[in-house]
């Protein structure tokens, strides 16, 4: 199985790639990773929604740039669905064995996804209720792909 994760903007913080290149190494021996940064756009404090909105094309166009269309999309958003780890284990697991070769998923910038990348979704995930920092969502997110091989291949981790 091959699991890109696209995701807008630069990690910055040392200690945050550190986590990234953990996880990655980690999943080395479960999945073809493969982690694809897009540029972000700036955003005025006082940004207007129209404008908003033009950030959130701007950065979907590059993101579904990097979208292959035979691929399954999952992307992160507030409102998609939550799942235990367990759950989205056998999420993961179930595309496996319905054929599906590759698992993109999408995580949106400071403003969130455009329109365009959730219809272009076949999946709309939410880890919380709550807004994370991007950069943080990336290595909860690589924590949690960790642990659903995990617990497919029934080896132990911490509950």
């Amino acid at each position: 199985m091959k699991i890109t994760v696209i995701a807008v903007g630069k990690i910055k913080e040392k200690f945050y790639r550190d986590a990234i290149d953990e996880y990655a190494k980690r999943l080395s021996s479960y999945c073809k990773l493969e982690i694809v940064q897009v540029a972000d756009e700036k955003t005025q404090e006082n940004s207007t929604e129209t404008e908003m909105n033009l950030i959130k094309e701007k950065e979907a166009e590059r993101i579904l740039k990097n979208i292959p269309d035979s691929s399954y999309v999952i992307s992160l958003e507030i409102l998609g669905k939550n799942l235990d780890s367990v759950e989205l284990s056998d999420k993961i697991n179930q595309l496996g064995i319905h054929g599906t070769s590759h698992i993109v998923f999408v995580i949106g910038g400071s403003l969130g996804l455009h329109e365009c990348v959730s219809k272009r979704a076949d999946y709309s995930l939410s880890f919380s209720k709550m807004t994370f920092p991007h950069q943080l969502m990336r290595v909860i997110l690589l924590e949690q792909i960790y642990r659903s091989y995990r617990i497919i291949h029934k080896e132990p981790y911490h509950k």
